[in-house]
């Protein structure tokens, strides 16, 4: 009988850590998203991540709602290098090279893509900006 129940438990511990293995850390997809970097941020209550939002051309519908809007792809951060780059990249357009995961996990970051490596960054034509007709009357 204690045969038996050392069987049934190691069963279990193995079917257990094969699902925890592919919901969590297994890479499911690996891609690249280019578009405009909204914007990047470090959050977070116990676990500080770095998160970020990149607005990708075109617009998406939603099914049946009647709602039209942007391409948008949240994303997180796991490398601080790469975190501090885009950062100093906000509204520029990128091109990010991610991992997809079916899952979050509280430190890796609230997203299940995970960028981990930047393509390019193309820097925009800066120009001057000046001040309303309005206040230059003033």
């Amino acid at each position: 009988m204690k045969k038996f129940f050392l069987i049934i438990t190691l069963l279990a511990l193995t079917a257990l850590t094969i699902f925890v293995y592919f919901k969590f850390f297994f890479v499911f997809g690996v891609g690249v998203k280019t578009g405009e970097l909204n914007y990047v941020v470090y959050k977070g209550y116990f676990f500080k991540t770095y998160e970020g939002k990149l607005i990708q051309q075109g617009f998406r519908s939603e099914k049946n709602s009647g709602k039209v809007g942007s391409n948008e792809f949240v994303f997180s951060v796991s490398d601080r290098e790469i975190a501090e780059k885009l950062m100093h990249a906000g509204g520029e357009e990128v091109e990010l090279y991610y991992k997809e995961y079916k899952h979050a996990l509280p430190w890796r970051g609230y997203s299940p893509y995970i960028v981990d490596s930047i393509a390019f960054v193309s820097k925009k034509q800066h120009r001057e900006v000046s001040p309303p007709p309005q206040l230059l009357e003033l």
